[in-house]
C-alpha cells in the first residue's frame, strides 16, 4: 500500500490507478517552477504552465506581505509574448503620419463589430533588440526603409496580466522612402492596410473613437505635446 504526493492512499503499486495519480504529480511538479525575486514582501513564487500555443500563458502562486504585515497567498495567471516596439512616423513637411490598418480578433469578440483597429506600426522584438526590430517592422508593415529612430517611452502594456514591455518610438520618413507597398509578411499570413493621414485628423479620430489602440494614442499625444507636427490648435 502506499500514498503519494496528492495524499491518495489504499491502492497498490501495480494499481492503474495509482500510476495514473502519480504520473500528474510528476507532471504538474515538472511544470511547477520555483524561484526568487528581488521584493522581500513577495516570496515562494510558483509558476505552472497553463498554455505554451502561441505565447505562453503561465499560473503564478505566491506568499504576499500586506502593508499591515500579514501574509496571504495570491495566484494570477500571466500571459507571456514577449516584448515589443513600436513607432510613429510623422512627415513634418506634409503634417502627416503613417498608420496601419488590421483585423484583430480580441477586438471582434469584444465589442468591435467588424474587428479593424488603426494603429501605429509595431512588432514583437523575436530575439531582436528594440531598434532593429521597429526599423525591419517598419519596413514590412508600412513598406518604408527607415535608419534613424528616436526610442521616447517603455511601457508596460497591460500590467494586470501581461508580462510585455513595449518600446515606443518615433521616426521620420519621406516619400523617398518608400520601397514597397508594405502589408506584412505573406509568410504570416498578415493583412495590412497602410494608410497616410494627416496629423490633425488622426487627432479628430482620437476624439472621436475611431482610433481606439492605446499605444497609437500615445504617441500622436506625444506628437501634439511635444509638437513634433505643427497644428492650427
Amino acid at each position: 500500500m502506499i500514498k503519494d504526493t496528492l495524499g491518495v492512499s489504499n491502492f497498490s503499486k501495480n494499481s492503474f490507478i495509482t500510476k495514473l495519480i502519480l504520473h500528474t504529480s510528476i507532471v504538474i511538479n515538472i511544470k511547477k517552477t520555483y524561484f526568487r525575486m528581488e521584493n522581500n514582501r513577495v516570496k515562494n513564487i510558483r509558476k505552472e504552465l497553463l498554455s505554451d500555443d502561441w505565447y505562453v500563458l503561465n499560473k503564478l502562486t505566491f506568499d504576499y506581505q500586506l502593508t499591515d504585515k500579514t501574509w496571504v497567498t495570491q495566484s494570477r495567471e500571466c500571459y507571456d509574448r514577449g516584448n515589443g516596439a513600436v513607432i510613429l512616423l510623422y512627415n513634418k513637411k506634409k503634417k502627416t503620419v503613417v498608420l496601419i490598418k488590421q483585423f484583430r480578433m480580441p477586438t471582434y469578440i469584444n465589442g468591435n463589430k467588424r474587428g479593424y483597429l488603426i494603429e501605429a506600426c509595431a512588432g514583437s522584438l523575436d530575439g531582436d533588440n528594440e531598434k532593429d526590430c521597429i526599423i525591419k517592422e517598419t519596413e514590412e508593415e508600412t513598406g518604408y526603409r527607415i535608419k534613424k529612430v528616436e526610442k521616447i517611452l517603455e511601457l508596460y502594456s497591460s500590467p494586470g496580466s501581461v508580462t510585455e514591455m513595449l518600446y515606443y518610438f518615433i521616426g521620420e520618413y519621406t516619400d523617398d522612402m518608400k520601397v514597397s507597398k508594405g502589408g506584412g509578411l505573406v509568410s504570416e499570413a498578415e493583412d495590412i492596410e497602410v494608410l497616410e493621414i494627416p496629423f490633425e485628423e488622426a487627432l479628430r479620430m482620437v476624439a472621436t473613437g475611431e482610433i481606439k489602440d492605446a499605444k497609437t494614442i500615445i504617441l500622436l499625444q506625444y506628437a501634439k505635446i511635444n509638437n513634433l507636427i505643427e497644428c492650427k490648435n
